[in-house]
């Protein structure tokens, strides 16, 4: 929103688009999908395109300069950025006790009548294994079916996409069990 271009959000049909602006949002955001040792893992301190510092500020020096900018520059060819402040916002606003349930968790996941799989990842920052603990524990508490499955796994909340062969399995043998 602080991108000139984004001009209030009014921009459709002015020849400008909020790019640097979304761009910039998608590098911070994957910085922070990813958690410390994955980065890490899968960068380091590597350079870019040399075997010695360049000491430039213009052009990335480091293979994860590259690697964020080439992010960030394929969100904005797929993203609208007021598609993605609104549905950005709607997930920071979505609160499920408190829509559903007066506060109370157990309350709002009272009418699930399936049984519920949970899984989460241990590096994950924006959806976290303690939030999926709280969800087994009221449905735990209401007397309902429940598994949790933490994954221990190094990528952030990046591991829903990565770490799909561990997740198959759970799910396949979930799916199997009687109801």
């Amino acid at each position: 929103m602080r991108d000139p271009a984004w001009q209030g959000g009014r921009y459709y049909g002015t020849g400008q688009a909020p790019d640097a602006g979304m761009g910039v949002a998608r590098m911070v955001g994957h910085v922070t999908y990813l958690s410390a040792p994955a980065l890490s893992d899968k960068f380091g301190r590597r350079l870019q395109d040399s075997d010695e510092i360049r000491y430039t500020i213009t052009e990335p020096e480091f293979e994860v300069e590259s690697y964020l900018r080439h992010q960030a520059d394929s969100f904005v060819r797929r993203f609208d950025a007021n598609t993605y402040l609104y549905t950005s916002r709607a997930l920071t606003y979505f609160d499920l006790a408190r829509q559903h349930g007066g506060g109370s968790l157990e309350r709002a996941l009272g009418g699930v009548a399936a049984r519920t799989l949970l899984i989460a990842f241990s590096s994950d920052w924006l959806y976290p294994p303690s939030a999926s603990q709280e969800i087994e524990q009221a449905l735990r508490a209401l007397g309902k079916p429940v598994e949790l499955q933490v994954i221990e796994a190094p990528y952030g909340h990046d591991c829903f996409l990565l770490e799909e062969a561990r997740q198959t399995p759970i799910i396949r043998r979930f799916l199997a069990q009687p109801a």
